[in-house]
């Protein structure tokens, strides 16, 4: 599914931004558009967020098709 693809790229984007915080101290999404509290950086970390809830329900539906494979 497209939906699935673009999410997991969206929060791979992410993980690599918190990466870049962890290792550098440097937020990249921050430093693109002008600092964490500007609206642009919110939206963008929104987006993030929401790529890695609907990437939680990967997991589930992993684990649906592994079931029904079984039976």
């Amino acid at each position: 599914m497209i939906m699935d693809r673009i999410a997991l790229i969206i929060a791979i984007i992410g993980a690599l931004n918190w990466g870049s915080i962890g290792l550098f101290r440097f937020d990249i999404v921050a430093w693109l558009l002008g600092g964490q509290a500007a609206v642009g950086s919110r939206i963008v970390y929104t987006i993030v967020a929401l790529a890695g809830i609907w990437c939680v329900s990967l997991l589930f539906r992993a684990r649906e098709k592994f079931q029904a494979l079984d039976e």
